[in-house]
């Protein structure tokens, strides 16, 4: 890679890394659940709240959509001993801007996108729970608007000479590109208690 290449691809990523410097945000990131046990079936509803720092809200009203990938685990408590894994399930919903306001999978969110209701889950057991059974699930929840690799063509496309193809990038460019990418995200987790209607 040539000195003229190198500089302005150093250029570009002081620049990128200026523009979405963390600022402090009111709220910090959080999930919350609610999970009830029925028979034989576990259904859990989940929420995220304050997932949009000012950096993220401004790319999406931008028209980059942001991915949130979810990882439910449910797990049944076992006295004076690890709880024990039965199940796990994943989802991964869109954020966007539209002219209407955001939307979740196309979903309209008229009272804006601080406070996101995720998809339920529903898991059936395969032996109807005892009496004194006790579930818990643990729910983690990651925001990404802008990954590595789009930083790296948005990189690549502001210092290309003319005919010069990706392979030229620097080898120190992926883990720098990562390392930005990794601020444009949020990530929360948390857990609730599987209760039974009464």
């Amino acid at each position: 890679m040539g000195t003229w290449t190198r500089r302005h691809l150093g250029a570009a990523l002081v620049a990128a890394a200026g523009l979405f410097a963390p600022t402090t945000m009111a709220e910090p990131p959080r999930v919350a659940c609610a999970a009830t046990l029925s028979g034989r079936r576990v259904l859990a509803r989940s929420e995220v709240f304050a997932f949009l720092s000012e950096e993220l809200d401004r790319l999406v009203r931008l028209g980059m959509a942001g991915k949130l990938e979810v990882e439910l685990t449910l797990w049944k408590r076992r006295a004076l001993w690890f709880n024990t894994r039965v199940d796990s399930a994943r989802l991964t919903q869109v954020i966007a801007f539209t002219r209407e306001g955001y939307a979740l999978d196309g979903r309209p969110l008229p009272e804006g996108a601080h406070a996101l209701k995720l998809d339920r889950v529903a898991w059936m057991l395969e032996d109807r729970p005892d009496a004194t059974d006790r579930f818990i699930i643990q729910v983690e929840v990651r925001l990404n608007v802008v990954t590595a690799a789009s930083l790296g063509r948005m990189a690549a496309w502001l210092t290309r000479k003319e005919g010069e193809s990706d392979a030229n990038l620097s080898t120190l460019t992926g883990p720098l590109l990562r390392s930005i990418a990794e601020d444009l995200s949020q990530r929360a987790s948390g857990r609730c208690e599987v209760t039974t209607p009464t």
